[in-house]
């Protein structure tokens, strides 16, 4: 993704899920609320996680 991109734009491309889903930032968790205002640049290490449920 380019640089400026937000954080919100980068998961849904990622995902279609918009529930069960958490995003971190170089190791330090986003608040959903802050996606759209988070804004990546060059070198930004991105995770994301979607929960799964199983028996």
């Amino acid at each position: 993704m380019p640089a400026g991109t937000s954080l919100d734009a980068l998961v849904a491309k990622l995902t279609a899920a918009r529930s069960g889903v958490a995003a971190a930032v170089n190791e330090a968790v986003v608040p959903r609320g802050e996606w759209s205002a988070t804004l990546l640049a060059d070198g930004d290490r991105v995770e994301v996680l979607t929960a799964v449920q199983g028996g």
